[in-house]
């Protein structure tokens, strides 16, 4: 069963979201603050922490940089009424994997866990392999026909989440901003020259093409 961990100061918003969660059909445990949370988590495995930022004795920030001191793998939501792009950046930067902005519908938390949650079980996945294409996540280096080809790390996990959801379609910020936070200051076009590179690197490949949904952005199409 999937474990999660609700870290938040307020009491009345921790128990709304532990028996939404509860009602979900996930094991959720809840505390109030940073240090609580690490002995929770050195008690237990948990699949996803969800925390506050503002908090006594420990905040978010200092949760996720302690997490990631031992753990870079385990999933992180930031749940939090800041919504400055500074806040999220730094949140980012310690590594985190999503931010929810306060006051949220419970609806829309339960579609970002359940999003993260399969993120981080295809992360799992240590190789994909399509035709004769074979991604190893763990050396993150593509493989045609046995042969190396020079992605760079950006392109990698681009082209690797698109072929984790075959024929889905993706936004440009959706296919950025998971790994590195999606910067509207730049335009577009940055995405559509990862896109244009990957399409040249994996010409040979004959598994699969990238496709451009006009209006919308790429996806994978597996070929028949």
């Amino acid at each position: 069963m999937t474990r999660i961990l609700v870290v938040e100061d307020d009491s009345n918003l921790n128990g709304v979201v532990c028996e939404y969660l509860k009602y979900l059909g996930y094991i959720v445990d809840g505390c109030q603050d940073g240090r609580e949370a690490l002995e929770y988590l050195s008690d237990n495995k948990y699949s996803l922490v969800i925390t506050d930022i503002m908090m006594p004795k420990m905040d978010g920030y200092e949760l996720a940089k302690a997490i990631r001191s031992t753990d870079d793998k385990l999933p992180i939501m930031f749940m939090t009424a800041r919504e400055d792009i500074q806040s999220k950046q730094r949140g980012y930067d310690l590594g985190i994997d999503e931010y929810i902005v306060k006051p949220f519908s419970l609806e829309e938390l339960a579609m970002r866990v359940k999003a993260l949650l399969r993120r981080a079980d295809i992360q799992e996945t240590k190789s994909l392999v399509i035709g004769n294409l074979k991604m190893d996540r763990e050396e993150h280096v593509a493989y045609i026909d046995g042969k190396p080809i020079d992605l760079t790390v950006r392109e990698f996990d681009i082209l690797m989440k698109l072929l984790s959801y075959p024929r889905k379609a993706f936004t440009r910020a959706q296919l950025m901003d998971d790994f590195y936070g999606y910067d509207t200051s730049n335009s577009s076009r940055t995405v559509d020259v990862y896109m244009t590179k990957i399409r040249e690197k994996t010409a040979k490949c004959d598994g699969f093409d990238i496709v451009t949904v006009h209006g919308l952005g790429y996806k994978a199409v597996p070929r028949v």
